[in-house]
């Protein structure tokens, strides 16, 4: 199964259509979300092509291939607009034989994790900086930020596919 992960779209038009445009060409069968979907948030700037009516359709468009969780930033009312579930503080994914646990990240994360065992693999979000870590015999992943990233990672995502994971960056 080929899974593209990614996080932090926070409303940007322009930097969710280039993730899909990223997941169609890589032929992906699964849109796992860590938060943080249509609000850009307090602590952010505006990011480019702010227009979350535009993500609520490009997104509810493809909502059979989406598993999402909830981000610091996503409340009820987008959940009114959002045809798949994104309320859930957590969500595991077993593929090629990984157990994924996805998290927005502002609960759990490298420094806090949550009750998974040596081999298991959680990601996150929220920090909008790509990580690539082991804590606690858990490998944790955080593809940085869709639309506004940190520490100059770059606008990312992250492949996962025959048991592997990869991180690419958006042009």
């Amino acid at each position: 199964m080929k899974i593209i992960i990614a996080s932090d779209i926070h409303g940007s038009a322009h930097w969710c259509a280039k993730l899909l445009d990223a997941y169609k060409a890589e032929g992906a069968e699964m849109l796992l979300l860590l938060g943080d979907v249509l609000y850009h948030g307090p602590r952010n700037d505006l990011p480019t092509e702010y227009a979350p009516k535009t993500v609520i359709q490009m997104l509810n468009e493809m909502k059979s291939e989406i598993i999402c969780v909830r981000g610091n930033c996503d409340t009820e009312v987008d959940q009114m607009v959002l045809d798949f579930p994104i309320l859930s503080q957590s969500a595991v994914v077993f593929a090629d034989g990984v157990k994924i646990y996805a998290t927005h990240g502002h609960k759990f994360n490298k420094d806090n994790l949550p009750p998974l065992s040596a081999g298991d693999v959680l990601v996150y979000g929220h920090t909008h900086v790509a990580l690539d870590t082991v804590a606690g015999g858990v490998r944790c992943l955080n593809p940085g930020s869709v639309s506004i990233p940190k520490e100059n990672t770059g606008h990312g995502y992250i492949i996962f596919e025959n048991g592997e994971f990869t991180r690419k960056v958006l042009d």
